[in-house]
């Protein structure tokens, strides 16, 4: 066998499992049992001449020169389907698909409103699928179990698609009875009230306190809250200041009839990154899906 004889099924086999990191997870991924998939890495490895992935324990790790040719294996792989897709223009009225969107609460409630409505103009077919985040790290996105992502971490799997789609800047939560809803918000009297952070994984500390000690001081936060919509409800009832994006969290700011104030301190803007799976890269409804959520994000694009 030569390298001639590679053909599209087989680079896209290799394209899976490189991507999957397991005969399992290739398998599942383009729908064959798991003999069928090591028997196409075997071809595989005897065309190449190498090992492609080596059992390492309980797991599978690519060999150097698998990691050197991932990304070239890739474009191929998405480049042959290009070029046997049917060339075709996007028709938004007759388009039916369901996509799954996995977003940090606050953007689901300040920009969703604004992605379905656009939705419904201009392709009523779609139905959309709106899940919390997660709350440990997955493998969702590469799986196609989820579409499109969208928060304040960047990915961590090298084949999956990001950009800052915008930005948004930190303020405070607070009730109007608040003791320090009147008067100006110094720093002191900031660090001296009782505080909320928003963590799915419960964690007591955020960019707000290393901020802070950078400056040399501390804050007391006395709970953690999986949700903004959650935290604001606590706000709601006790004197307690929720750090919170101003933007993608003013509908829910309305909702609960809470104030805001600035932050008495500089802190970086969160921003808003949008995260995909390069297999959609060139999928045309992901495409047009995609450039509604940028518009929806945007301040003029919220209305």
């Amino acid at each position: 066998m030569t390298p001639m004889h590679l053909d599209l099924n087989l680079l896209t086999s290799l394209d899976a499992l490189l991507e999957e990191g397991s005969v399992a997870g290739a398998a599942d991924r383009l729908h064959l049992t798991a003999p069928a998939m090591s028997r196409a890495l075997s071809r595989i490895r005897r065309v190449t001449g190498d090992q492609i992935l080596v059992r390492t324990g309980r797991t599978m790790t690519p060999t150097p020169h698998a990691l050197a040719i991932r990304g070239k294996v890739h474009a191929l792989v998405q480049q042959a389907h290009a070029v046997l897709a049917p060339d075709v223009d996007l028709d938004l009225t007759t388009l039916e698909r369901t996509f799954t969107l996995r977003w940090h609460d606050a953007v689901t409630a300040g920009a969703g409103p604004a992605v379905l409505a656009a939705v419904r103009d201009q392709a009523p077919g779609v139905r959309l699928r709106f899940l919390a985040e997660s709350e440990a790290d997955d493998n969702d996105l590469r799986h196609g179990r989820v579409d499109l992502e969208l928060g304040a971490d960047e990915p961590a799997l090298p084949d999956i698609q990001a950009e800052t789609a915008a930005q948004d800047r930190l303020v405070v939560a607070l009730r109007p009875h608040h003791p320090l809803a009147r008067g100006p918000l110094t720093l002191k009297r900031y660090i001296a009230a009782d505080h909320l952070t928003v963590s799915r994984r419960g964690r007591l500390r955020d960019p707000i306190d290393d901020a802070l000690h950078e400056r040399g001081t501390t804050r007391r936060v006395i709970a953690a809250v999986p949700t903004l919509a959650a935290a604001l409800q606590f706000a709601r009832r006790n004197d307690v200041l929720v750090a919170m994006p101003e933007r993608m969290g003013a509908a829910l700011v309305r909702e609960t009839g809470l104030g805001t104030r600035a932050l008495p301190l500089p802190v970086p803007p969160v921003p808003l990154i949008l995260a995909w799976h390069r297999r959609y890269d060139t999928d045309r409804a992901h495409t047009w899906l995609r450039t509604v959520v940028r518009h929806a994000l945007t301040p003029d694009g919220e209305h």
